[in-house]
């Protein structure tokens, strides 16, 4: 089946311009999920709202949202003075500038999407962005709204097409000094660094994630299948791809 786009637009920059859609580049389908269930009825469980302070239960047409002003002081915000505020989408990517691809910290890195032309688009223009781009080695800068925030993306060549990547703001990511603030420094043994050298060595191969093992899921489904003769007694015909890899 045919993958469905996130988001439709079109690509800027300075005059030229094309249309484009994203994709998304990754997937949680293939994740194993669990969820609580009650063990005497094996049906799932649900949880309520409580109140914090009354330890009432509070019902659906009594759920807002709310900005917390002070410790456990909230002022209530309807939906419409959220949207009020909210950034329209111009559904425009508009290249800002353009950087060597290493000048890009990894923790920057956020979530990936596949860009491609928009089928009733002109394909050339796409085509000559990219390959300008990966003939002189950079990355281009740009922002979009997604989900009415305003993002900045990191756009690279990928393949036939771009891949643009959304980037966290400065604000947003740790210092390092936050975590190492504990490491003191070692003098480290010759010996010792030339063992772990070797052990790096016999252990170098391809660098691609796809050679890695989901080695959880493995793990799981041996112990699943003990209660296969349960799970099929309860005639479950949802799901026959989850039954069929156990």
């Amino acid at each position: 089946m045919a993958a469905r786009p996130t988001w439709k637009g079109h690509l800027k920059l300075s005059l030229v311009s094309c249309p484009i859609v994203l994709y998304p580049a990754t997937s949680s389908s293939e994740r194993t999920a669990f969820r609580q269930i009650n063990l005497k009825t094996r049906n799932r469980l649900r949880q309520q709202l409580i109140d914090d302070q009354t330890k009432e239960v509070v019902e659906a047409a009594d759920k807002g949202r709310g900005l917390e002003i002070a410790k456990n002081v909230y002022l209530p915000v309807t939906d419409e003075e959220i949207d009020s505020v909210a950034i329209e989408s111009s559904h425009t990517v508009s290249i800002e500038r353009f950087v060597p691809h290493d000048t890009i910290d990894d923790r920057y890195h956020d979530t990936p999407y596949y860009v491609a032309p928009d089928e009733d688009g002109d394909q050339e223009a796409f085509s000559v962005i990219r390959e300008a781009m990966r003939g002189e080695g950079v990355v281009a800068l740009a922002r979009i709204v997604l989900n009415k925030r305003e993002r900045v993306v990191m756009i690279q060549p990928w393949e036939d097409g771009l891949l643009a990547t959304t980037l966290h703001y400065a604000c947003e990511v740790r210092a390092a000094r936050t975590a190492f603030a504990d490491i003191v420094p070692i003098k480290i043994d010759p010996e010792m660094r030339e063992l772990a050298e070797r052990l790096i060595e016999q252990r170098a191969g391809n660098s691609s994630p796809k050679h890695l093992p989901i080695a959880t899921r493995k793990r799981s489904w041996p112990c699943l299948t003990r209660n296969e003769p349960a799970l099929r007694s309860r005639r479950i015909v949802r799901q026959p791809q989850l039954l069929g890899r156990l």
